[in-house]
């Protein structure tokens, strides 16, 4: 396996970074997780814009062009002879000295890492054996005014902290006023008398990459959509439900909190139409 660190690829037993790195020190970092399908990364266009932003939210001006960033990941996975890939993408601030507000950013730390997964599309298969299970737990969501929403940091505790509440393949986290906010690792969609619905993002809720085409693809086949503030109730009397994010795509949730979900025919429709969009432009 090799790994791109710093501007080079290097074998992953070589492949480190410092103890004084932000990013180790502070979590002060961004990062994006994408999938790869035939080489080529799905939806790059969203992803590094997300990552922009996430930059921004960080005031981390890390100089690097993102037609740099774009030919990293596509050298690692061309050295590691994937194309079909999880794909990891972090910048930090780098190593600075040992003080809580950063100086301004000379020598970012970029690392890409990649792993193999099954092709996607209508020819592929599933990175999950089983429809998901999941709990609503007590680890709230950080409130936007907080944390960005939006950013996507190396400080990932909250989402930890929300897995080790839940016996469960994902935990589901409320906002500050009891509502549905996201998974740990996932956005939440639900069904009920054939309208799709989801958490608005005016809530503490991840703009999703695959959330927005999943959306853009219930547009397009006519599926009513609802974004709004929901209930836990709400979700647990829900006709069918499942989860989204780059790995999963679109993965149907089986229970929540033991009511009984999983998929129907609106989450059957858009899995169809989402592996099409794949092999369409990938394959």
């Amino acid at each position: 396996m090799y790994f791109h660190v710093n501007g080079d690829l290097v074998p992953a037993a070589e492949a480190t970074v410092s103890v004084r790195d932000r990013g180790f020190m502070y979590g002060d970092a961004a990062f994006e997780t994408l999938r790869a399908y035939g080489g080529d990364p799905f939806e790059w266009d969203a992803h590094a814009d997300r990552l922009r932003s996430t930059c921004d939210a960080l005031a981390l001006d890390h100089g690097v062009p993102e037609a740099d960033l774009r030919a990293r990941v596509d050298e690692t996975l061309a050295a590691n002879d994937m194309e079909d890939a999880y794909v990891k993408l972090s910048i930090s601030r780098g190593v600075q000295p040992g003080k809580l507000s950063p100086d301004p950013v000379e020598d970012p730390t970029v690392v890409v890492y990649v792993s193999d997964l099954p092709r996607g599309g209508v020819a592929g298969e599933s990175v999950w054996d089983a429809p998901a299970t999941a709990e609503v737990v007590e680890t709230r969501r950080v409130p936007d005014a907080a944390l960005p929403a939006s950013a996507k940091t190396h400080n990932y505790l909250n989402g930890i902290l929300a897995r080790l509440d839940a016996d469960a393949d994902e935990a589901v986290t409320l906002d500050a006023e009891g509502a549905i906010a996201e998974g740990a690792t996932s956005n939440l969609f639900f069904v009920r008398d054939g309208v799709l619905k989801t958490p608005s993002l005016d809530g503490p809720v991840l703009p999703g990459i695959t959330r927005r085409v999943v959306l853009e693809l219930a547009a397009d086949a006519g599926i009513p959509t609802e974004t709004g503030s929901y209930s836990p109730d709400a979700v647990r009397d829900a006709d069918e439900a499942f989860l989204t994010n780059s790995t999963w795509e679109l993965r149907p949730l089986a229970r929540l909190d033991g009511a009984e979900l999983g998929a129907g025919p609106v989450t059957d429709r858009l899995a169809g139409a989402f592996d099409e969009r794949v092999e369409r432009r990938h394959y």
